[in-house]
């Protein structure tokens, strides 16, 4: 990045002017020091300045032939492109109402002439130093604007890999496969950007939220890393007391969530999503949740926008231990739990989205041989767990 002195050496100054005399004089005091550039008519000057490589300063004779330098500077100012170059007006007429009309038209100084060569240099590098200095502010806010950008994009891919890296932990262990994450974290989506209108969620559910919630959604089953192998992979129905171990994964999951926040040693914003994802996404609407029994609004929204997502996806994915049923009858199952199982607004945005929902689940198939691969890391399990080979 050019330093302002740097700026300063490099300078360009356009002389717009159609006396020969004056040009000669004026090109000579300053082309000792600087780049000089002539313009003898208005439109010249208008097109020097306003193309890819403008000068750093004008100095505009006030009394042109085609156009006067009042309405030059007028257009200087009007144009984006010139609007920042540093105009000062020369003129034979030392009048204070000159120099007033100059400058409110956006000239930065007014010299009277004949030119007094020390006065000239004294202005123009004055207005050099303070067009460098502005150049290089610019210039410097443009590269940390650039670097809180690339800053945020990295943070943002380290939020996404640090999530993935948790789930992907916790893939390892379960029978649901790896595009039961990607649906899951698609159906929140839409339900949210569906439901960011309506009155009940408008004010919560904002790009932010959204993007939050996307992110966070591949963590509502971290839990499960803490539930034993012979419960988690059991291929049977759960009975009594294994149903009530498995149902901890919602708290397990939100203390590891909470470790992981510990181990920083601050709370991490995008987590706080998460954690009431991972420790809510089982509570029902009517209370009969886990793990805490919550009902209606005290649930959070992330946590019942997961609830129906993940319910969705359960009934229409094959697992090693059930078959997947048809999209309509997952679609008929879920209308029936609304009120009871899932937040009434909730369910009505998801069977106005029940085409989107189940495009999702076919862009995101599971494929035969990963279930296959997951049956038979789970038979091995067993056998191991058995005692057998």
């Amino acid at each position: 990045m050019d330093s302002p002195s740097d700026l300063m050496e490099k300078a360009t100054i356009l002389v717009v002017d159609d006396t020969p005399g004056d040009i000669l004089l004026i090109s000579g005091l300053l082309e000792r020091l600087y780049h000089v550039r002539v313009a003898r008519h208005a439109e010249t000057a208008l097109k020097i300045c306003g193309s890819d490589a403008p000068p750093d300063l004008v100095l505009l004779d006030l009394t042109m032939p085609d156009m006067d330098g009042y309405e030059i500077c007028r257009r200087l100012k009007a144009n984006p492109l010139s609007a920042q170059l540093p105009v000062i007006l020369l003129s034979a007429a030392n009048e204070i109402e000159d120099e007033s009309r100059g400058l409110a038209l956006g000239a930065v100084d007014y010299i009277a002439q004949p030119i007094r060569p020390a006065l000239l240099l004294a202005r123009v590098k004055t207005q050099l130093m303070l067009k460098a200095g502005a150049d290089f502010l610019r210039d410097k806010n443009a590269f940390l604007e650039c670097e809180i950008e690339r800053r945020t994009r990295e943070i943002a891919a380290i939020q996404a890999v640090t999530v993935q890296a948790m789930a992907s932990l916790a893939e390892t262990r379960d029978s649901d496969s790896g595009n039961h994450i990607r649906r899951t974290q698609h159906y929140v989506k839409l339900l949210a950007e569906k439901l960011r209108e309506h009155p009940r969620f408008k004010g919560q559910l904002n790009d932010f939220y959204i993007e939050m919630l996307f992110k966070s959604a591949p963590l509502h089953d971290i839990g499960k890393v803490g539930i034993p192998d012979r419960i988690l992979l059991k291929p049977g129905r759960l009975d009594e007391a294994e149903f009530a171990i498995m149902k901890t994964h919602t708290a397990l999951g939100r203390e590891a969530i909470e470790q992981a926040e510990k181990s920083l040693g601050l709370s991490v914003e995008f987590l706080q999503m998460a954690k009431e994802i991972a420790l809510s996404h089982q509570e029902k609407w009517d209370g009969s949740g886990y793990p805490e029994g919550l009902a209606g609004e005290a649930i959070p929204v992330s946590a019942r926008l997961m609830a129906l997502a993940d319910v969705y996806d359960a009934l229409t994915s094959r697992r090693v231990y059930k078959k997947a049923i048809s999209h309509d009858k997952a679609v008929q199952i879920i209308a029936t739990g609304k009120g009871q199982h899932f937040d009434p607004d909730v369910t009505d945005a998801f069977l106005e989205l029940e085409q989107e929902f189940h495009a999702v689940a076919r862009k995101f198939p599971d494929s035969e041989d990963e279930i296959e691969d997951k049956a038979k890391q789970i038979r091995q399990i067993l056998r191991n767990m058995d005692g057998r080979e």
